[in-house]
C-alpha cells in the first residue's frame, strides 16, 4: 500500500490517522493477464490503482475492431470515467494485460472519504484535470501529428511497454492498422 500513498503525496500530504482511514476504504486484489475488470455497458463502480502490472481500457466499435484509449502501468489510476461519475453504463472494458496487482476503490467509499477528508477531494480533482489534460492533448496529436510521431511519443510517455503489450494493441492506440504499425516500425528501426 506504500505506492498508492506515495502516489496521493505528490499532490496533498494526509495524517498517519487519514492515512489509515483511506486504507481502510479500499481493497487489493490479485489479477491474471486476460481478466476482464470492467465490461462495456456496466456501470464503473471503482477507481483501479496498478500496483504491479499493466492494464488497459478500450472499446470495441460496431465493426468489431478494439480502440485502446489507454494503459495504465504500476503507480497509474484507470477506470471509466465518464461510467464512475455519471454511474450510468460506459461503453469502454478495462482488461488486465499482465498479472497485476490493484488497488480498489469504490465511488460509495471515495465519497465517504472526500467528507471524512477533503484534501481527497482535491487529491481526485487533480487527478481528472491531468486526466483531462493527458486526453485533449492526445485528441490534438491524432489530429496533427504524424503516425510515426505519435508513436515517437507513446515511446516516451511508456518506454517499459513497447516489449510488453501486444503491437497491435500499441497499433490500436495510436490508430493504425497493425499493418501499417509493422511496416512503419520496421522502417523506424532502419533510420
Amino acid at each position: 500500500m506504500k505506492a498508492i500513498l506515495e502516489n496521493i503525496s505528490k499532490h496533498v500530504i494526509l495524517t498517519p490517522q487519514e492515512q489509515e482511514l483511506f486504507l481502510s476504504k479500499t481493497e487489493i486484489h490479485h489479477y491474471k493477464a486476460k481478466t476482464i475488470l470492467l465490461n462495456s455497458g456496466a456501470i464503473c463502480k471503482h477507481s483501479y490503482f496498478v500496483n504491479s502490472g499493466i492494464l488497459r481500457s478500450f472499446n470495441i466499435n460496431d465493426n468489431i475492431v478494439e480502440h485502446v484509449l489507454t494503459f495504465a502501468c504500476e503507480g497509474w489510476w484507470i477506470g471509466d470515467m465518464y461510467s464512475l461519475l455519471s454511474q450510468k453504463p460506459g461503453n469502454l472494458f478495462i482488461e488486465v494485460l499482465e498479472d497485476a496487482e490493484v488497488v480498489l476503490l469504490s465511488k460509495e467509499n471515495q465519497e465517504i472519504l472526500y467528507r471524512e477528508i477533503p484534501k481527497l477531494e482535491r487529491f481526485f480533482r487533480i487527478l481528472t484535470e491531468n486526466s483531462l489534460v493527458a486526453n485533449q492533448e492526445r485528441l490534438m496529436d491524432n489530429l496533427s501529428l504524424t503516425a510515426e510521431e505519435r508513436f515517437e511519443k507513446f515511446c516516451r510517455k511508456y518506454p517499459t511497454l513497447i516489449q510488453k503489450v501486444a503491437q497491435k494493441q500499441i497499433a490500436s492506440y495510436l490508430g493504425v492498422t497493425p499493418e501499417f504499425f509493422s511496416k512503419m516500425k520496421s522502417k523506424m528501426l532502419r533510420k
